[in-house]
């Protein structure tokens, strides 16, 4: 680990994977993800190995089947369907992602969205908006072997 770089603990690390802090544990435990310790003595996992580990679940088998350009997969839950004459607002829970859809009412009703149904918003931009923020789980500490 570099001295001096943006740290996670592990349950925040755990709250940006998804899952939980006893599951951050056993992948460090069994070595799938490297740890260090903070001036605490608490385990602490750096910012961009926690990155690298990310890209590495995101490329492994079964990570999206489908053949496309687009990258940007959130699968998830249908919350609404609105629909006029016209048009339709489909919106996804994807983990803590609302994500919302306008698209014509004959794709909606072609693919029989429905309020409970699982789908995937697919999501292809030549503009995309980053925002850099401090979040609340970051940490700058220097972290020890």
């Amino acid at each position: 680990m570099v001295l001096g770089v943006t740290v996670f603990r592990i349950g925040e690390a755990a709250e940006l994977l998804g899952v939980s802090a006893d599951t951050v544990r056993r992948w460090v435990d069994a070595g799938r993800l490297v740890a260090g310790r903070d001036e605490h003595g608490h385990r602490v996992i750096d910012g961009v190995d926690l990155a690298g580990f990310l890209r590495a679940q995101a490329g492994e088998p079964g990570a999206g089947s489908e053949e496309s350009s687009a990258r940007n997969r959130l699968r998830g839950i249908v919350t609404a369907v609105v629909k006029d004459t016209v048009m339709a607002q489909v919106d996804i829970q994807a983990g803590p992602f609302r994500v919302v859809s306008l698209m014509s009412r004959e794709a909606a009703d072609e693919l029989d969205l429905r309020v409970g149904s699982v789908a995937v918003a697919v999501i292809k931009s030549t503009t995309v908006v980053v925002e850099r923020s401090t979040p609340a789980v970051a940490h700058r500490a220097r972290v020890g072997g």
